[in-house]
């Protein structure tokens, strides 16, 4: 009994010595390069757009604490004009730069009839003192050490 191959040889057919390891062409590699290429990409991308994200969340973060912070220190300060000390303290206890933040101040005047609207001044007091009854708006503004993000709190302050 003889072999198929035997048989293609004895009819002349050509016969081709099989390959034991022929490899990958040329064209498969490259299409398998860009296939990986077409599902890797797009997944380091999003890595970095995460990364990104989080790392402004958290300056964000940051900024919201020593905002609050700030906030807390001027509400509990006794009445004064001005506040800025409380406000400095907040931002270099969080080890940032003095000139990180802006305070503004405004002061209510009452109109001399009780049905009628007062007025707000800017300023921290109407005069070098501070007045009996005296209503102030506290700004206060906390940037970030990059300066990409801003946040801004109205603290009143009132002895009445």
């Amino acid at each position: 009994m003889r072999s198929i191959r035997e048989r293609e040889v004895e009819q002349g057919a050509a016969v081709v010595a099989p390959r034991a390891d022929a490899g990958y062409t040329l064209t498969e590699v490259l299409v398998s390069i860009v296939l990986m290429s077409i599902a890797v990409i797009p997944i380091m991308l999003a890595g970095i757009v995460s990364i990104r994200t989080s790392s402004q969340t958290r300056i964000a973060a940051k900024v919201e604490t020593v905002l609050a912070n700030a906030a807390d220190r001027v509400n509990r300060a006794g009445e004064g004009c001005t506040y800025d000390v409380y406000v400095q303290s907040a931002v270099l206890a969080q080890g940032w730069r003095d000139d990180q933040y802006a305070v503004t101040y405004q002061y209510f005047e009452p109109a001399a009839s009780p049905v009628d609207p007062g007025t707000w001044h800017t300023g921290a007091c109407p005069g070098s003192q501070r007045p009996e009854g005296l209503v102030q708006k506290v700004t206060i503004t906390v940037m970030s050490p990059d300066t990409k993000i801003h946040r801004t709190i109205v603290v009143v302050k009132s002895d009445v």
